[in-house]
């Protein structure tokens, strides 16, 4: 009985030894940090790589309503004073695109999540490009500034939005995939379906774009677990439709704060 008793005890010392190790080395291996919101598309976006990757990181949320992100400390890892920015053992890299990339060229260089071929990888950087350049800003300004600033929606604002969503049906229409730069998966998915899921956060009709929106429910039916990330940040967004937050405590250098009334 004794010798069982110290032999399990034994046992039990190793095992418990081992399975310390392995939480000070799994410690130890997560030295990368994302510092996102939980509502904005390219942190979503970023996010959805990092979990599509499996690449061990540490989640910070930053409190937009505070300013966070406005700060001279925050400043230090991105002047732009924007959001998200990742932070690789001290190696700080804004811009989501730029994060994607990255996250791929060092951590992932043979995922079809961005193809080495020439010519396919130039096509996912012309969509991400697009997203960047031309969608996502008329989205922005037409969803998301009058949720969260003082601005209002107008039928230009409308008009610059129904051509980027033109145009993307457009390159949908021509390419005939299953995804927005071929028939694989790539990163410059991800930052598209946030974009969309904002159209869908205040119930936009997409009726007249049949194949974004077959290609936006393929992603959701296909990766429910990425798509798990952006719903919760559309769910935020559908809310804040309905009940606008409160940001008169946010001196903001550009954008005009809606005074709410209490």
């Amino acid at each position: 009985f004794w010798c069982h008793c110290f032999g399990g005890f034994s046992y039990l010392k190793k095992v418990n030894k081992i399975q310390f190790n392995l939480i000070i080395t799994v410690s130890l291996l997560v030295t990368m940090k994302i510092y996102a919101v939980s509502d904005g598309p390219p942190s979503l976006a970023v996010r959805m790589a990092l979990k599509a990757l499996n690449i061990p990181h540490e989640h910070i949320s930053v409190d937009f309503g505070a300013g966070e992100h406005m700060t001279d400390e925050y400043a230090k890892m991105n002047p732009q004073k924007e959001i998200p920015v990742l932070d690789d053992n001290g190696f700080f890299l804004s811009e989501s695109n730029a994060i994607l990339q990255y996250l791929c060229d060092k951590y992932a260089p043979e995922s079809s999540l961005y193809p080495k071929d020439a010519t396919l990888r130039a096509v996912v950087n012309q969509r991400l490009c697009f997203n960047l350049a031309f969608l996502y800003p008329n989205i922005s300004a037409y969803v998301m500034a009058p949720i969260f600033f003082d601005y209002e929606r107008t039928p230009i604002g409308l008009k610059k939005l129904t051509m980027a969503l033109s145009a993307f049906e457009t390159y949908m229409s021509r390419t005939g995939t299953n995804f927005v730069a071929g028939n694989n998966l790539t990163i410059a998915d991800f930052p598209l379906v946030t974009s969309v899921m904002c159209l869908e956060g205040i119930n936009f009709d997409m009726t007249a774009y049949p194949l974004i929106s077959k290609w936006y429910a393929g992603f959701k039916q296909q990766f429910p677990d990425l798509w798990s990330i952006s719903a919760a940040g559309m769910a935020e967004i559908a809310e804040f439709e309905k009940n606008p937050p409160d940001l008169t405590g946010m001196e903001h250098p550009i954008h005009p704060i809606r005074k709410v009334q209490k």
